[in-house]
């Protein structure tokens, strides 16, 4: 039987991803990115620089950043706002680890890079179409990630299984997999 985590690791990133991400460039206002990313409907752009990502844009960054800062968007520079250093994920890494670099870090979206030059974009929306049961991957590892043992006291969280694929009110991280009970009394 093919467990869900095995088919998440026969696909690779490249198989999924974004093929043009939207980018912009750290020397552009904030506000010309808010325009761009509002007419190419994308929620981030990727900031490259000599054909390289330095950096990622989000709506996060220009909310928390420029607005709830009172700052004007046409005075401040991309540069000064965007998240860097990025954080990448390679093209022929699988969607799994993908995933799972994804909870642990709390990101939505991963630039796909190859060789130093930007080829593509992964996110969750990416993953979503892929299978929706992929994105339990994400959301099962930020669930651990966020509620995390008590006082040293395994944490149990429902989802599915990365062994078996089954649903489970009681998974427990057990050698860098999600298990259930089963699939952890059979290691």
């Amino acid at each position: 039987m093919t467990t869900m985590r095995e088919k998440a690791k026969d696909i690779y990133v490249e198989e999924v991803m974004t093929k043009a991400p939207k980018t912009g460039r750290p020397e552009m206002s904030a506000q010309a990115a808010a325009k761009l990313m509002r007419e190419e409907k994308v929620g981030s752009l990727v900031i490259i620089e000599d054909g390289s990502a330095v950096g990622i844009l989000t709506e996060k960054d220009l909310m928390e950043k420029i607005v709830a800062e009172g700052k004007g968007p046409a005075k401040v520079k991309v540069q000064n706002v965007m998240s860097s250093p990025v954080v990448t994920v390679g093209p022929k890494e699988s969607v799994a680890a993908a995933a799972k670099k994804m909870s642990s870090m709390k990101l939505r979206r991963l630039p796909v890079v190859e060789q130093g030059r930007l080829i593509g974009i992964l996110t969750e929306n990416d993953i979503l179409r892929l299978s929706p049961s992929l994105i339990e991957l994400t959301r099962e590892y930020a669930r651990l990630g966020a509620c995390g043992p008590i006082g040293g006291a395994p944490s149990l969280t429902p989802g599915y299984c990365d062994n078996c694929g089954a649903y489970s009110e009681e998974l427990m991280l057990q050698d860098g997999e999600m298990l259930c009970r089963d699939c952890r009394e059979q290691r």
